[in-house]
């Protein structure tokens, strides 16, 4: 005798979507949907500058080695989310400690642009 399979069945959500998402979720205006991302953790990462050095070279390193970076004094810096470029700025000294005011914000058509 053949054995039935159960399947599950379709649920309707409140506002009668036959899918069982609320339309809240879709209407992209909602927000308590958006309230959901905002405690996402993103890892913020300011970059100084980059350098490549040779295995040996980093071996000598100590104490006092002076690391030269690609840029240059006063450039701007890179601020990424999550390895994506979102904003530029450049570093102060608030109640001594560093910060960075950010001089150029990436729009989010530019973001989109760049993930192509």
């Amino acid at each position: 005798m053949a054995q039935k399979r159960k399947t599950g069945t379709a649920s309707t959500a409140a506002d009668g979507n036959p899918n069982g998402t609320d339309a809240a979720v879709l209407d992209g205006g909602s927000s308590e949907n958006l309230d959901l991302l905002l405690d996402i953790p993103l890892e913020i990462t300011i970059e100084l500058g980059r350098t490549r050095m040779l295995i040996n070279d980093l071996l000598k390193l100590g104490q006092g080695s002076v690391i030269e970076l690609g840029k240059e004094a006063g450039d701007t810096l890179e601020i990424l989310a999550n390895n994506r470029l979102i904003a530029k700025g450049d570093v102060v000294v608030v109640n001594k400690k560093y910060g960075i005011r950010l001089t150029e914000v990436i729009s989010p058509v530019e973001r989109v642009e760049k993930l192509g």
